[in-house]
Protein backbone atom coordinates (compact mmCIF):
# COMPACT_ATOMS: atom_id res chain seq x y z
CA UNK A 1 0.00 0.00 0.00
CA UNK A 2 1.13 3.19 -1.02
CA UNK A 3 1.16 6.34 1.76
CA UNK A 4 1.71 10.28 0.34
CA UNK A 5 3.33 11.86 3.84
CA UNK A 6 3.10 15.73 2.46
CA UNK A 7 4.35 18.57 4.67
CA UNK A 8 5.49 21.94 4.83
CA UNK A 9 2.41 24.01 4.40
CA UNK A 10 1.31 26.91 6.70
CA UNK A 11 1.52 30.89 6.15
CA UNK A 12 3.76 33.49 4.59
CA UNK A 13 3.91 36.49 3.41
CA UNK A 14 4.17 37.90 0.17
CA UNK A 15 7.58 37.84 -0.78
CA UNK A 16 8.54 34.94 1.58
CA UNK A 17 9.32 31.29 0.99
CA UNK A 18 8.12 27.83 1.98
CA UNK A 19 8.83 24.77 1.23
CA UNK A 20 7.01 21.44 0.58
CA UNK A 21 8.11 17.50 0.98
CA UNK A 22 5.97 14.64 0.11
CA UNK A 23 7.09 11.33 0.29
CA UNK A 24 5.57 7.96 -1.40
CA UNK A 25 6.19 5.66 1.29
CA UNK A 26 5.48 1.80 -0.08
CA UNK A 27 6.95 1.86 -3.79
CA UNK A 28 8.56 -0.71 -4.94
CA UNK A 29 10.62 0.86 -6.94
CA UNK A 30 11.36 4.88 -8.17
CA UNK A 31 8.05 6.98 -8.92
CA UNK A 32 8.82 8.07 -12.52
CA UNK A 33 6.57 11.00 -12.02
CA UNK A 34 6.27 13.08 -8.90
CA UNK A 35 4.23 16.57 -8.63
CA UNK A 36 2.30 19.50 -6.95
CA UNK A 37 -0.50 20.58 -8.32
CA UNK A 38 -3.19 23.16 -6.60
CA UNK A 39 -6.72 24.04 -6.21
CA UNK A 40 -8.18 26.96 -4.69
CA UNK A 41 -11.85 27.05 -3.09
CA UNK A 42 -14.33 27.83 -6.73
CA UNK A 43 -11.38 27.29 -9.02
CA UNK A 44 -9.87 24.24 -11.19
CA UNK A 45 -7.15 22.18 -10.04
CA UNK A 46 -3.95 23.69 -12.01
CA UNK A 47 -0.43 22.18 -12.35
CA UNK A 48 2.05 23.46 -10.35
CA UNK A 49 5.42 21.45 -11.30
CA UNK A 50 6.23 18.02 -11.90
CA UNK A 51 9.84 16.06 -12.11
CA UNK A 52 10.55 12.90 -13.82
CA UNK A 53 13.01 10.52 -12.50
CA UNK A 54 15.37 11.42 -15.59
CA UNK A 55 15.15 14.90 -14.02
CA UNK A 56 13.37 16.71 -16.56
CA UNK A 57 10.75 19.14 -14.71
CA UNK A 58 7.90 21.11 -15.60
CA UNK A 59 6.09 24.22 -14.04
CA UNK A 60 2.58 26.36 -13.94
CA UNK A 61 3.17 29.52 -15.90
CA UNK A 62 1.95 31.20 -12.76
CA UNK A 63 5.05 29.89 -10.69
CA UNK A 64 7.60 29.82 -13.46
CA UNK A 65 10.90 31.69 -11.75
CA UNK A 66 9.59 31.19 -8.26
CA UNK A 67 9.27 27.79 -7.93
CA UNK A 68 11.10 24.87 -8.11
CA UNK A 69 10.81 20.92 -7.86
CA UNK A 70 13.19 18.76 -6.86
CA UNK A 71 13.27 14.88 -5.84
CA UNK A 72 15.13 12.09 -3.82
CA UNK A 73 14.53 9.25 -6.30
CA UNK A 74 15.55 6.67 -3.56
CA UNK A 75 13.27 7.78 -1.21
CA UNK A 76 10.38 8.95 -3.57
CA UNK A 77 10.54 12.21 -2.27
CA UNK A 78 9.94 15.56 -3.70
CA UNK A 79 10.00 19.05 -2.70
CA UNK A 80 8.86 22.08 -3.80
CA UNK A 81 10.50 25.00 -3.10
CA UNK A 82 7.94 28.15 -3.20
CA UNK A 83 9.78 31.47 -3.36
CA UNK A 84 9.09 35.26 -3.82
CA UNK A 85 5.14 33.92 -2.99
CA UNK A 86 2.19 35.64 -3.98
CA UNK A 87 -1.48 36.40 -2.64
CA UNK A 88 -2.53 34.31 -5.63
CA UNK A 89 -0.50 31.52 -4.05
CA UNK A 90 -2.98 30.77 -1.62
CA UNK A 91 -4.43 27.22 -2.11
CA UNK A 92 -4.53 23.74 -0.97
CA UNK A 93 -1.48 21.87 -2.69
CA UNK A 94 -1.75 18.57 -3.15
CA UNK A 95 0.97 15.95 -4.49
CA UNK A 96 0.73 13.65 -7.04
CA UNK A 97 2.96 10.57 -8.17
CA UNK A 98 3.09 7.55 -10.37
CA UNK A 99 2.54 7.77 -13.75
CA UNK A 100 -0.65 5.93 -14.64
CA UNK A 101 1.42 4.47 -17.80
CA UNK A 102 5.32 4.46 -18.71
CA UNK A 103 7.22 6.51 -20.89
CA UNK A 104 5.72 10.00 -22.76
CA UNK A 105 2.28 9.04 -22.49
CA UNK A 106 2.53 8.76 -18.74
CA UNK A 107 4.34 11.64 -18.44
CA UNK A 108 2.21 14.32 -20.42
CA UNK A 109 -1.14 12.76 -19.04
CA UNK A 110 0.79 13.45 -15.69
CA UNK A 111 1.58 17.23 -16.13
CA UNK A 112 -2.67 17.60 -16.96
CA UNK A 113 -3.24 16.09 -13.61
CA UNK A 114 -3.34 12.04 -14.28
CA UNK A 115 -1.70 10.43 -11.68
CA UNK A 116 -1.95 7.01 -9.69
CA UNK A 117 -1.40 8.67 -6.36
CA UNK A 118 -2.51 11.64 -4.18
CA UNK A 119 -1.73 13.18 -1.35
CA UNK A 120 -4.29 14.84 1.09
CA UNK A 121 -2.81 18.07 0.48
CA UNK A 122 -1.50 20.74 2.72
CA UNK A 123 -2.84 24.53 2.48
CA UNK A 124 -0.59 27.47 1.66
CA UNK A 125 -2.16 30.63 2.80
CA UNK A 126 -0.09 33.98 1.58
CA UNK A 127 -1.35 37.34 3.43
CA UNK A 128 0.16 40.21 4.70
Amino acid sequence: QVYMVESGGGSAQPGGSLRLSCTASGLTAGSECMGWFRQAPGKEREGVAAINIDGSTSYGDAVKGRFSISRDSATNTAYLQMNNLKVEDTSKYYCAAECVTTGTPGWVVFLLGEAKYWGQGTQVNVSS
